[in-house]
C-alpha cells in the first residue's frame, strides 16, 4: 500500500476536479479520510483474519462496492443539514472517488496481494501491469529506512501526477490563477487607478 500521505495527495487531486468551489474544509477533510480509511482493515490481523480472506487486507474494504457505500454513508452523516442541499450531490462523487482511489493506487504497488476490486461478489485479487510504487510496510516498520524508500517512491510516482492533475483542473475550472493575480500579470488597472481615470473624465 502507499502511505496515508500518498492517499491524501490523490484525494486532494480528485477534489480539484469534482468539488464545488464553496465545498469547504469539511468536504476536503472527509474526502481525504475516505481515501485513507480502507487500510483500517489491517486490524483484522489481530483477530486472526488472514490477508487473503474477503475481510483481509486489500479485500472488501478496498473494493469498488465499499468505496461507493462509504461515500454515500459519509455524505449522509456528514452533510445532512439544509445548507448542504445545493452542494451535496457534487460532494458525493468526490467522496466515492476518493475512497476508490485507495485501491487503485494500491494496485500500482510492487508488493503484497492484489486488490479485490469486485468484492463481495468476487474474491479475485488484481494488480495493474505497471507497478512502480514501492509497497509500504505495515505498522511500526514504516518508521525505518524502508519507510523512507516508500516516501521517495511516492514523491516520484504520486505527487507529480497528482499536482499536474490538480493544477490542470484548477485552470480548466477557472479557479487558478486567482483573479487578482491574473489582473496583475496582465497589467490591469487597480481599483484606485480606475477611480482616478473616472474622475479625470
Amino acid at each position: 500500500m502507499p502511505t496515508p500521505i500518498g492517499h491524501a495527495v490523490a484525494a486532494a487531486a480528485i477534489g480539484t476536479m469534482t468539488l464545488p468551489k464553496n465545498a469547504g474544509l469539511r468536504a476536503w477533510s472527509l474526502g481525504i479520510a475516505c481515501a485513507i480509511l480502507p487500510d483500517l482493515d489491517v486490524v483484522g490481523f489481530a483477530f486472526g483474519i488472514r490477508y487473503s480472506d474477503m475481510l483481509g487486507h486489500r479485500g472488501l474494504s478496498h473494493s469498488l462496492f465499499f468505496s461507493l457505500a462509504l461515500g454515500l454513508v459519509v455524505a449522509a452523516l456528514g452533510f445532512r443539514k439544509a445548507k448542504w442541499d445545493s452542494t451535496r450531490l457534487r460532494i458525493v462523487p468526490f467522496l466515492c472517488l476518493a475512497a476508490a482511489s485507495h485501491g487503485l493506487l494500491d494496485a500500482f504497488t510492487n508488493g503484497g496481494l492484489g486488490i479485490a476490486f469486485f468484492a463481495p461478489f468476487s474474491a479475485q485479487r488484481y494488480f495493474f501491469p505497471f507497478r512502480p510504487i514501492e509497497v509500504s510496510p505495515i505498522g511500526v516498520a514504516f518508521f525505518s529506512e524502508r519507510g523512507l524508500e516508500v516516501l521517495k517512491s511516492e514523491l516520484i510516482w504520486i505527487l507529480p501526477p497528482a499536482a499536474m492533475i490538480g493544477v490542470l483542473a484548477l485552470v480548466v475550472r477557472g479557479w487558478w490563477p486567482p483573479r487578482n493575480l491574473a489582473e496583475a500579470v496582465r497589467g490591469a488597472p487597480t481599483s484606485g487607478s480606475s477611480a482616478s481615470k473616472t474622475a479625470s473624465k
